[in-house]
């Protein structure tokens, strides 16, 4: 054989080693499908769903744990929080969640799970381990979003109705402190450093930007886009850089993606997205943003250095929320 030969095949063979090792390392994106009772998983290098997980009744809120082994989905008909074997696809067992769980949040360990119960005015607390429940807390009216504290030692709890922030310190699991925000408080995301909490108000219509040292409301950003009526713009998802310097705030039925600037809070740009965006997630790298549109039933791919969005992937009926493995 000659040595060009030679070359050129082992030329070929480290480029499918490559190709190989990159496609063993690509993100998959996991996504709830409301109404389809489903799972879709999203491979980000095809850019495409790969595979369909059927789950129970109206899957929403969806997790993945810190050893990428678990998926967590809150199936809000069935009174309970499914786990998904992410080798396998197949649903291996369920956590106690309480009624209609919707949203829920884990501890950076991964060892607490922290649901809301819509309906019941309660946040249960559960040992992933042991699967059982270890706690439960009586918050305000509709409790929403949740979030933990990048420390682990305080959890909050949004309540739509009552329109406040539930403080709620997760050693006494006490309430330790209250405030009132907007109308129908929706979501809570801490920043990477825990210097501030977001907190987004569907009816409102606004961003509550809050130190969590003094529980202070220290800014409002009200979102404002041409030719939509006011209240066609309902803040849900929020999406927060490691760095804190962007945060990405879904819109709802304005079907628009906010992008606001994590220092001084001013609202950089709209990005047109599918219909009713819901929630979204990162990619472990932060390359890529996904969004899940529920009206369009597609996913939003945002490539977060250009700040525009480049693919629409079709999942399921009615997606709802996003998640993906740790790198």
């Amino acid at each position: 054989m000659s040595d060009v030969r030679r070359i050129a095949i082992l030329g070929l063979s480290l480029i499918g080693l490559c190709l190989s090792t990159d496609s063993a390392f690509a993100f998959l994106a996991y996504i709830s499908n409301e109404k389809g009772n489903s799972v879709s998983v999203i491979d980000t290098d095809k850019m495409e769903t790969i595979a369909t997980v059927k789950t129970g009744q109206r899957p929403r809120g969806i997790k993945v744990s810190p050893d990428g082994k678990s998926i967590f989905v809150a199936v809000g008909d069935d009174d309970t929080i499914e786990v998904i074997d992410t080798k396998s696809l197949n649903v291996v067992g369920d956590l106690p969640s309480g009624p209609d769980p919707e949203q829920f949040t884990l501890d950076p360990q991964g060892k607490l799970l922290y649901v809301a119960n819509e309906n019941d005015a309660m946040v249960t607390i559960i040992d992933v381990q042991k699967r059982a429940t270890v706690g439960e807390v009586s918050v305000g009216i509709e409790p929403e979003g949740m979030a933990v504290s990048p420390d682990s030692k305080v959890l909050v709890c949004t309540s739509e109705t009552t329109s406040m922030v539930h403080f709620i310190d997760t050693t006494s699991r006490q309430i330790v402190g209250n405030l009132l925000v907007g109308s129908r408080p929706r979501f809570a995301a801490f920043k990477a450093d825990g210097s501030e909490l977001w907190v987004s108000s569907e009816i409102g219509g606004g961003l509550a930007i809050i130190d969590p040292a003094t529980r202070q409301l220290k800014q409002t950003v009200n979102f404002e886009i041409p030719g939509l009526r006011s209240e066609a713009i309902q803040p849900v998802g929020i999406n927060i850089t490691r760095d804190g310097k962007l945060g990405f705030v879904d819109l709802g039925p304005a079907n628009r993606v906010a992008v606001v600037d994590g220092v001084t809070h001013a609202v950089l740009k709209y990005l047109l997205v599918g219909q009713r965006v819901w929630h979204g997630a990162f990619t472990p790298d932060e390359k890529y943003l996904l969004v899940a549109n529920g009206v369009s039933n597609d996913v939003s791919v945002i490539d977060v250095a250009s700040l525009r969005v480049i693919k629409s992937i079709q999942v399921g009926e009615l997606p709802w929320g996003v998640a993906f493995a740790p790198n």
